[in-house]
């Protein structure tokens, strides 16, 4: 067993060596723009992009003309928010999200009402999820968008996406979905579940850093977007930019591994989430888990140890990554957003320690943390017992 023991997967996760293994070429020999149709190096990298759009899109339910290639879900989340508003203009103004949901969609949509768009931000449960009723009672004639997120990042509650998708197909509302954390882990079919438009990201699923792709809706209905970025008209003139190449054959290798092995391994990695939550819950008194555990990511575990400040807690784990939420807020002093609009108080919420286990974890490694978290733990409460 190597140690630091990586127990943070909803930040990032390994890439897989098979994935690799398909990415090496394209950053030697095979080192062609995708965008160059007058020779072979450009055919050969345009043959390599096509199969991982054809992949990526078997995965989403979707076909290859409906997947955009971009630098990541951040990216996506962007385009899908702003280019959807600003394409549908004249049919509303007004757009619904939850509390819950990633800065990469709050921060869009704040940038919106800065403009003169109209949001409701709707409160979770204290299981976090979204109440329809409240959701149903939210759309607007003049809603143009809905987007929320089918597995959170920090909680990994999985939102109940094809009632969602329904009412809003229902409603005339477009229905967008950051699937950055459910894509690859859980199956997620963007037909079944009424999803208009759908971010991914490769390195969520064992794919590599710095390429994501937006799933757009050809038909029924065919959905227009106002692009994000000029200059060439790539990606069907929605997202301009020399491609990515590697990363594109990376993650559409990613695609083609999680097709074939979803399922196994979200059983397994269910399990040994299920003996973490054991052994702490049975060795240590006054904790809680953060969030739905039936309707939950197979990696996630997201849970509170009352009296301890969780910031205390990683710094005495130095062999253990763990996180206390998302990575992109990590160096805030803030307490987790997602956990306070579950109605947690600061103090919890300050308590509170992602876990986020994954394609590599074994359960000697969760033996191992589970140990050294309550010792952790049982340390820092005799320090401060009140």
């Amino acid at each position: 067993m190597q140690k630091p023991i990586y127990l943070d997967c909803h930040a990032t996760t390994p890439v897989d060596k098979r994935v690799l293994e398909a990415m090496l070429p394209f950053f030697g020999a095979k080192f062609g723009n995708a965008a160059s149709r007058t020779h072979r190096f450009g055919w050969e990298a345009e043959k390599a992009v096509d199969l991982a759009r054809q992949r990526v899109a078997a995965l989403a339910g979707a076909t290859a003309h409906e997947i955009v290639f971009t630098s990541g879900a951040t990216e996506s989340d962007n385009l899908a928010i702003k280019g959807a508003m600003e394409a549908y203009r004249s049919r509303g103004n007004h757009i619904v999200t939850m509390a819950t949901e990633h800065q990469a969609v709050l921060d869009p949509i704040r940038r919106l009402v800065r403009s003169g768009v109209e949001a409701s931000i709707l409160a979770p449960g204290g299981d976090g999820l979204l109440d329809l009723e409240l959701l149903r009672a939210a759309i607007r004639p003049d809603t143009v968008l809905v987007s929320i997120m089918y597995a959170n990042n920090e909680i990994g509650v999985v939102q109940p996406i094809r009632e969602i998708g329904a009412i809003c197909r229902r409603r005339g509302a477009l229905f967008h979905c950051d699937a950055a954390q459910a894509f690859g882990q859980i199956p997620t079919g963007v037909n079944g579940d009424a999803i208009d438009l759908m971010s991914v990201s490769a390195h969520k699923m064992y794919g590599p850093k710095g390429v994501g792709a937006l799933y757009v809706r050809g038909r029924e209905p065919r959905v227009e977007l106002r692009p994000q970025m000029d200059g060439g008209g790539h990606e069907s003139g929605l997202r301009s930019g020399t491609l990515n190449v590697p990363g594109i054959v990376g993650f559409g290798e990613a695609c083609a591994i999680a097709a074939t092995e979803m399922a196994e391994e979200a059983a397994r990695v269910g399990a040994l989430r299920d003996l973490m939550k054991l052994r702490l819950e049975s060795a240590l008194e006054r904790t809680a888990v953060n969030g739905s555990m039936e309707l939950r990511l197979p990696g996630n575990l997201n849970m509170s140890f009352a009296g301890v400040d969780a910031e205390a807690l990683l710094a005495g784990l130095p062999d253990v990554a763990l996180s206390t939420g998302a990575a992109c807020s990590s160096a805030t002093a803030e307490p987790s957003h997602v956990l306070r609009a579950l109605g947690l108080g600061e103090e919890v919420a300050r308590s509170s320690v992602r876990f986020g286990l994954g394609r590599f974890t074994t359960e000697e490694e969760v033996e191992y943390a589970a140990a050294r978290v309550i010792e952790t733990v049982r340390r820092l409460r005799a320090l401060a017992p009140a």
